[in-house]
């Protein structure tokens, strides 16, 4: 008998010291920084470096640079945190905000209705205003005002992205299988495999800065593209409305229009030479 009491005193006392905090989440510290997830790869909005500049951030191997990370950097400063830029490919983006590596997908990436139904997006931080092509210089193409002038042209876009999605309103076009990255393109359009490479006006002007080999096409009114151009910061599903979401909208807000143009104009000037 008093060995049945001593173990239920035992339970008691293990209840009394242990079972208050046993349904309880433990107490989390907030985080000092503000961690950043983009392709490092897209210039004039993201693109890496060998040397550091004053506005670049250290990652991997080297160096993050470009307009993303001027915006990102102004965003942790207004947050109070320290900013962390991780490289992730850009089909990875997503599933790596989804599990909690990254805070923010802050990476030239357009808010639509398929990424609304996982990413909580801001309002928009840039608009390109148009959905153009680039093309070689000494090619025919370089003369056309129309995208329907390119039925029958090869033409690729990024995968995943509304640069692939907007081909198809060409006619008759070859709509070639689209590359993972940026610069993949670029050299399928130098080497002649393609005729013409989607593209948004600050990424065309990045581009042809780069490579003077190639220009970008303006198409008359009416006879061009129909895309949304506008990139919004990609924040976790079901942060909307909360404290984290507010505050990095307030902190965008706070970043004038002139501003955001001022560092577009910096970020080509100053992207690498190579692609």
């Amino acid at each position: 008998m008093r060995r049945v009491l001593l173990v239920v005193l035992t339970v008691v006392m293990s209840l009394t010291l242990f079972g208050c905090t046993s349904n309880e989440e433990p107490a989390q510290e907030e985080s000092t920084t503000f961690v950043v997830g983009m392709e490092v790869n897209y210039a004039p909005f993201n693109y890496e470096l060998s040397s550091p500049t004053d506005t670049s951030v250290a990652i991997d191997g080297g160096y993050a640079d470009g307009y993303d990370v001027k915006i990102a950097r102004d965003i942790a400063a207004a947050l109070g945190k320290e900013l962390v830029i991780k490289k992730i490919s850009w089909n990875g983006l997503g599933a790596a905000l989804e599990a909690g590596e990254i805070d923010a997908i802050i990476a030239g990436m357009t808010a639509n209705d398929e990424r609304e139904e996982g990413i909580d997006f801001t309002t928009p931080y840039y608009d390109s205003k148009a959905m153009i092509m680039i093309v070689r210089k000494d090619s025919e193409m370089a003369s056309y005002t129309s995208i329907q002038q390119f039925s029958g042209k090869n033409v690729v876009g990024q995968m995943n992205t509304s640069y692939d999605e907007v081909i198809d309103q060409i006619e008759g076009v070859n709509h070639i299988t689209p590359k993972a990255t940026y610069p993949e393109m670029v050299v399928a359009l130098q080497m002649g495999d393609v005729d013409g490479i989607t593209a948004e006006v600050a990424v065309a002007k990045g581009i042809v800065s780069a490579n003077p080999d190639l220009i970008y096409i303006n198409f008359n009114e009416g006879e061009g593209f129909e895309a949304d151009t506008t990139v919004s910061i990609g924040l976790r599903e079901g942060t909307r409305g909360t404290e984290f979401f507010n505050s990095v909208q307030s902190a965008l807000d706070q970043i004038s229009e002139e501003t955001r143009e001022a560092y577009m104009v910096d970020a080509v000037e100053n992207q690498p030479v190579e692609n």
